[in-house]
């Protein structure tokens, strides 16, 4: 596989992982903005609106067949977080060349499609179609209060939004359920006008098409967007605890009790040189299923249903998610950091070490086995200038990693937010 990078504007990359290995092609474009509480749901919004049909292809049915015209191609939107941006895109999958019956090119007319949606969308008075923008902000809002019935995520959720309150990390990236049901089509018309003015672009290409083709087709599709813009990506990073501990307790109608508990990393993201050590001990602690609290948290002492510890690599946070019986919060939360007390102490086996860099390296590699995963890590990248941090450079800083560098990485990690989600009385 190769990489090929490229400034097509100021603020406008387009980034090419050439590959023979699919027997598909991907391209997507995403508009990265800042996470604004006041912009989030028009953020959401949008691309939904869009996909409802263009001025060629004013409905879902057209939009449909002019997909299935490119051998069934998909083509569809995503929303994502990535630190403190909200990441606007457009995604679609289609057939590489080489496996076309009449031998004809598709990621032209692929790239066309997926301009004409982004950039020439049907329309009503001037504006977005209103019955569009009206179902669709139901449909969001209605996702947006169903986040809700997902207990696990849920607390999860609730966690990031008492550890990171008052920084942009704890903004919804879907937005609220008010704003959305709100939104009008001349108000949402003027969100996306600004949206692609201000954004940064980043456009993205996997396959094995050549990188001087992949570029003359997203110039001619996505004409418009090609025009200098100042948008840097920034993401506020608290390498310790503001103050100390806070725990957080909710109660619902719930069964079983939720515990998650949110750590700063002492700074390390994935533009760290001490990364790939910290991901090796997030496997170690909770990221695997030889992990510690795996086996000793849940398995020996039998204190949670199920306990694990994620990384975001851009904010600079490790979060445990568990869950417990009401009357074993104190209890499991003992032993949790105890397991990682453990870590800091140097308390693993040559053995664990191993059986953890393992599980990031086949991690790591496992991802570069599907399209939407290596455009979602090359993103994320990218916009947060880490051209180290993927692939087989990453791999072998992995592989290089020491037990002192994970005791180290241990020592960083300060708890700083625990919530606890509960049952009602009664």
């Amino acid at each position: 596989m190769q990489q090929h990078w490229k400034r097509l504007a100021d603020g406008v990359e387009l980034s090419v992982s050439q590959t023979d290995k699919f027997k598909t092609g991907l391209l997507a474009v995403t508009l990265t903005i800042p996470l604004r509480e006041e912009t989030a749901t028009a953020g959401a919004l949008i691309p939904e609106v869009l996909s409802r049909g263009s001025r060629t292809h004013p409905n879902m049915e057209l939009l449909s067949a002019a997909s299935d015209a490119l051998y069934g191609a998909s083509l569809g939107p995503a929303v994502r977080q990535r630190g403190e941006s909200q990441c606007v895109s457009f995604l679609c999958s289609f057939i590489d060349d080489r496996y076309a019956l009449d031998g004809s090119a598709v990621l032209e007319p692929a790239a066309d499609l997926m301009g004409e949606v982004l950039l020439d969308p049907a329309l009503q008075d001037g504006v977005f179609r209103r019955d569009y923008v009206e179902s669709e902000g139901a449909n969001l809002a209605d996702r947006i209060e169903a986040r809700v019935n997902d207990k696990r995520g849920w607390a999860m959720f609730r966690l990031i939004q008492e550890m990171c309150a008052g920084e942009a990390y704890a903004v919804d990236k879907l937005g609220s359920a008010q704003r959305a049901r709100a939104a009008t089509a001349q108000s949402l018309w003027a969100d996306y006008h600004a949206l692609l003015s201000g954004a940064k672009v980043n456009f993205y290409y996997g396959g094995a098409a050549l990188p001087e083709r992949v570029e003359d087709a997203v110039r001619r599709a996505f004409a418009p967007l090609l025009t200098g813009r100042d948008a840097p990506v920034c993401c506020q990073v608290a390498a310790q605890p503001q103050g100390p501990v806070r725990t957080v307790t909710e109660a619902m109608d719930v069964t079983q009790g939720k515990l998650a508990m949110g750590f700063r990393t002492g700074g390390v993201t994935l533009a760290s040189d001490e990364f790939p050590a910290l991901l090796v001990c997030n496997a170690l602690y909770g990221g695997s299923a030889n992990s510690k609290l795996f086996l000793n948290v849940r398995e020996k002492l039998s204190l949670c249903y199920y306990a694990s510890s994620m990384l975001d690599k851009a904010k600079g946070l490790m979060a445990v998610s568990s869950g417990v019986e009401f009357a074993q919060f104190d209890r499991a939360q003992e032993a949790i950091l105890a397991q990682l007390d453990a870590i800091r102490r140097g308390g693993f086996t040559g053995e664990e070490l191993t059986a953890a860099i393992r599980t990031v390296v086949n991690g790591l590699r496992g991802r570069r086995d599907s399209q939407g995963q290596m455009e979602d890590d090359r993103l994320t990248n990218l916009l947060f200038h880490s051209a180290a941090g993927e692939g087989e450079a990453l791999i072998g800083e992995v592989e290089k990693v020491t037990a002192d560098q994970v005791v180290e990485a241990a020592r960083r990690l300060k708890l700083d937010t625990v919530y606890r989600l509960t049952g009602k009385e009664g």
